[in-house]
């Protein structure tokens, strides 16, 4: 049965590869990045791609606008879209904290919360961490700003499992560990991740799709390696 899917960040890495998969098995998809390009010259017919930014609030009320006026529901959303500044804490200013803040906590808070109702029972909200941001994980210095706001992801993802969890609809959140994407070429350019973006876009493909009948409310970590 078609779905109706919400991804952010598809301008490239994972979120590009999830647009394609989602479109090639039929369900109806909105990509959301501040690059719209990449997705738009593939040309998919089920796939409707606009620029979205998401620190800009009328951004939001075009995702709102679409949904009412071409769906009227929503049965995926994967909150894929992240930011990392890679810098001594030391160096890391108010201005960086915040930046990263905005799109990987607040972003994913406010797209969240503009979405939630038009969703209904066996719908799926999926959010994609770090085991950066997992307590007790390894961690990594330079990534104090990306790795807390990778925390807090987690923990609004528990919250809001509870404060919903009458409605059906299920929150789930993917710690994931390296995956060998453009964003970590950037941080760590000398690094090599066991995983591509492509094999980790098939996992959350599926967990998105049949997660939520196993999960709610969990932390799943997805990491072959350390990190």
């Amino acid at each position: 049965m078609s779905k109706n899917v919400i991804i952010t960040g598809t301008s490239r890495g994972i979120g590009y590869e999830l647009v394609q998969l989602f479109a090639k098995t039929d369900h109806q998809v909105l990509a959301l990045s501040r690059n719209e390009k990449p997705i738009k010259d593939l040309k998919l017919t089920n796939v409707t791609a606009f620029s979205f930014d998401l620190e800009h609030q009328v951004d939001y009320e075009k995702v709102e606008n679409f949904v009412k006026h071409h769906w009227q529901h929503v049965d995926i959303v994967i909150n894929n879209a992240g930011q990392l500044i890679n810098k001594p804490f030391s160096e890391l200013t108010t201005h960086d904290f915040e930046a990263v803040y905005r799109t990987n906590v607040f972003g994913v808070a406010q797209l969240t919360k503009v979405v939630l109702p038009f969703m209904k029972s066996g719908s799926h909200v999926v959010t994609i961490s770090s085991m950066g941001g997992v307590q007790g994980s390894v961690k990594f210095p330079g990534l104090a700003a990306y790795s807390s706001s990778k925390g807090a992801v987690i923990t609004l993802t528990e919250v809001l499992a509870e404060e919903y969890k009458d409605s059906g609809i299920a929150f789930n959140v993917l710690a994931l560990g390296a995956v060998q994407t453009e964003m970590l070429e950037e941080a760590f350019p000398d690094y090599q991740a066991p995983i591509t973006a492509k094999e980790m876009a098939q996992y959350i493909f599926d967990f998105s799709l049949h997660g939520n009948a196993y999960y709610n409310g969990k932390l799943l970590q997805v990491s072959n390696s350390t990190p």
